[in-house]
């Protein structure tokens, strides 16, 4: 099964590994970079669009390099403050070869309002450096292993998305909504 990633980070890349091989063999996981045409810091429904962009963009991709391609992904963590108070969360979205698209969230976590200003201006991963005193925790486990002690990373939360996005297409029809499928 061929698939792409609309990312080059590595624990993105393996968070959305560790879902995928839970439901299939074989999988050939290939990372591009590519854009989410939203801001570095997606708050509220940017964290969506900028994964459906990600999605789109590597569709296109694949049809300007004649690839096929199985699945596409793409996956942006954003701010989201729609319930009340900010969280932090991950979004995935997937689209099948056949033009199926589902999405899915990992768990949220809080975020104090005292850095939301700074997260948005300079993004989550260079505030996390800072108040971590570390280099490039976003490519790592992420600033989220610290503040849990160590018990969730950047890849959990990945896979997390993922595993939620894939639940329409890994029971069959009975998870689906047909009119989510692009006609051709």
């Amino acid at each position: 099964m061929k698939v792409l990633i609309g990312t080059t980070n590595p624990s993105k890349i393996e968070g959305a590994r560790i879902a995928l091989s839970k439901y299939f063999k074989e999988i050939e996981l290939t990372g591009i970079s590519v854009d989410s045409n939203v801001a570095g810091q997606p708050v509220d429904k940017d964290i969506y669009i900028g994964a459906k962009n990600r999605v789109a963009n590597l569709i296109t991709y694949a049809k300007e390099n004649s690839l096929d391609i199985d699945y596409f992904l793409g996956i942006e963590a954003g701010l989201t403050n729609l319930l009340g108070s900010w969280q932090n969360i991950n979004i995935a979205v997937i689209k099948d070869k056949y033009g199926y698209e589902s999405f899915g969230t990992s768990a949220g976590f809080p975020v104090p309002e005292k850095y939301i200003e700074e997260i948005i201006e300079k993004e989550l991963g260079s505030v996390f450096d800072s108040i971590f005193q570390k280099h490039n925790l976003s490519k790592g486990k992420g600033g989220i292993n610290f503040l849990t002690k160590g018990e969730v990373s950047r890849v959990d939360l990945t896979e997390q998305a993922f595993t939620m996005a894939l639940t329409p297409f890994i029971n069959d029809d009975i998870w689906k909504d047909e009119d989510k499928k692009e006609t051709k």
